[in-house]
């Protein structure tokens, strides 16, 4: 994807060959502004106060935290704790632990003088791997936005979509964004209803500005107003992401996606989960079991803009001295899904339906 016209990735390799490059997403979309992680206290930061979000990109970016630990100290106490302090920043999505369990995995049995180089290289093959899943995840769900395309020959696909799965939440292409990028591209019209997608605005600030980069139609609208556009006939599917897929196919996504999930289900609206194969956690079968982070209750009461003077300002929009709850996640039931689609394939959301496209997870399901 692009920032004003300039290919780009959420997350690289510095030129020093060592140090790791990221977009500051806290920034965005009022100025676009690039850091450098050089230690893994760098990378758990940026993972705990969202310069990066998105469960791939958290994975990739734990996966760097892992080798810039190992290129200080590569002992077993230095893994030991770079793993336990990484998978600390973040409880709900499930790509953080994958990608630290998959370093573990590489590194353990690894004397300590190879390990930092085979922790670089695995990270590398971690985004990279990243990218190509979202393309392909991308491709068959570029399938589902066509068959709606041909019912209506001209006429542009409506697609509702909350938070930010995009390329900013992944190395490239996004998850629920990249059939939607992939249709554009193919010159099927497309209109997406942005969700603002409070209370960090992931919608408005950052879904909204990659798809103005991209060249695609939107409308910005307000979390409440999503049922509103279905009942109209305003909205012909929901394509979103997940930070976590149970095994029985309960998805855990951003706080207000079960409310788009039942209003989709009332007006008969298709609702599509996105997904790449390592956001499935197969050791969990229920959403009620996923750990739902609460994140501090200022991101409720308090909201990022832009000034007349141009300056970006933190401000209060209520009382001094009002409690607020902010539970980031919420869960919903595979029942209200209509589909998951994968780098795989398009399957039904449930425990058939995900081993249909993943067979040799049947013992871990069991």
């Amino acid at each position: 994807m692009k920032i004003d016209g300039v290919a780009s990735r959420t997350i690289w390799l510095e030129p020093d060959g060592w140090s790791v490059g990221i977009l500051d997403q806290t920034m965005l979309p009022h100025t676009v502004v690039r850091k450098t992680l050089r230690t893994p206290e760098d990378a758990a930061l940026a993972i705990k106060t969202m310069q990066v979000r998105g469960a791939p990109l958290i994975g990739v970016t734990a996966a760097y935290g892992v080798a810039l630990a190992m290129r200080a100290d590569p002992s077993d106490a230095s893994l030991k704790h770079a793993l336990a302090f990484l998978a600390e920043q973040r409880p709900t999505a499930v790509n953080l632990r994958w990608a630290l369990n998959d370093l573990q995995a590489t590194l353990a049995s690894l004397p300590p003088k190879s390990r930092a180089a085979a922790a670089y290289a695995r990270a590398a093959e971690i985004a990279d791997d990243d990218v190509e899943t979202c393309r392909r995840i991308g491709v068959n769900g570029l399938r589902l936005i066509q068959e709606l395309s041909n019912e209506r020959p001209g006429e542009p696909v409506n697609i509702l979509t909350h938070c930010n799965a995009g390329w900013l939440a992944c190395v490239d292409w996004g998850t629920a964004t990249s059939p939607i990028y992939q249709a554009h591209d193919a010159g099927i019209p497309v209109h997406v209803w942005v969700d603002e997608t409070r209370p960090r605005c992931q919608g408005s600030a950052l879904t909204a500005f990659e798809l103005a980069q991209h060249g695609v139609p939107y409308t910005l609208i307000a979390d409440n107003a999503g049922g509103h556009f279905m009942q109209r006939d305003c909205v012909d599917m929901v394509i979103v992401g997940t930070d976590r897929v149970t095994a029985c196919g309960d998805v855990a996504n951003k706080i207000g996606t079960y409310l788009k999930a039942l209003a989709a289900h009332d007006n008969g609206v298709p609702f599509y989960v996105a997904l790449p194969y390592s956001t499935i956690d197969w050791s969990i079968e229920r959403g009620a079991d996923i750990p739902i982070e609460e994140r501090g209750a200022d991101e409720v009461l308090r909201v990022q803009g832009r000034l007349p003077d141009g300056a970006v300002a933190s401000v209060a929009i209520s009382a001094d001295g009002t409690p607020a709850r902010n539970p980031a996640f919420d869960v919903t039931p595979a029942k209200l899904v209509t589909a998951f689609i994968t780098e795989r394939g398009v399957c039904e959301a449930s425990r058939d339906g995900l081993l249909s496209l993943y067979p040799e997870k049947k013992s871990c399901a069991a």
